[in-house]
């Protein structure tokens, strides 16, 4: 073998190691940008159902409600979301009336925690007894759910999800309708 021949091989394997590494570096950086990449869980009520409502019309309008509630809480990372217990609002006319407690837990990788809660409402307002002659009640809902997401049990980063609910009740059937979160 030639000193040519020798150098020419030992460029072609520096070549191909050069190739290997870019290539490598490649893959990495394009998994840290996918799959390592942090999202913030979604939070919503999904189904709802009035259990009993009541009201009353003396000197002032007021409400009693109960109603059961679906919260879900969507993890889209490749990671556990282990999240704190959570108190949630719900406002009637920008008013807190009531609030669903959501127990802390853990939603897995890529999946979506689904629970139940019941939650009381109650309020005197004025403007109660024109919506309750109306036959439509008007409620929202506003809260956050902080945790922790934790990839590959080493990397762990904060976050929280912010619910945005609003909803209408027809109170003739007891129905929720115009579900609407953001």
């Amino acid at each position: 073998m030639s000193t040519g021949e020798g150098r020419r091989s030992s460029k072609k394997c520096l070549a191909y190691v050069a190739a290997f590494v870019v290539f490598q570096t490649a893959i990495i950086l394009l998994f840290v940008l996918i799959v390592m990449k942090v999202r913030s869980p979604k939070v919503r009520f999904n189904a709802m159902a009035v259990e009993s409502f009541s009201s009353t019309n003396n000197n002032s309008t007021s409400f009693n409600m109960t109603m059961l509630a679906q919260v879900t809480i969507k993890n889209n990372n490749f990671g556990d979301f282990k999240y704190e217990n959570s108190t949630l609002s719900i406002l009637y006319n920008g008013v807190k009336v009531g609030e669903a407690v959501v127990p802390q837990g853990k939603a897995g990788p890529r999946k979506t925690k689904k629970f139940n809660v019941s939650v009381d409402l109650s309020g005197i307002r004025d403007r109660v007894g024109n919506d309750l002659n109306s036959g439509v009640f008007r409620l929202s809902s506003r809260g956050t759910v902080s945790g922790k997401v934790q990839l590959i049990k080493v990397i762990k980063r904060n976050k929280s999800g912010e619910m945005k609910c609003d909803w209408s009740i027809n109170l003739a059937t007891r129905q929720f309708e115009d579900l609407k979160c953001n």
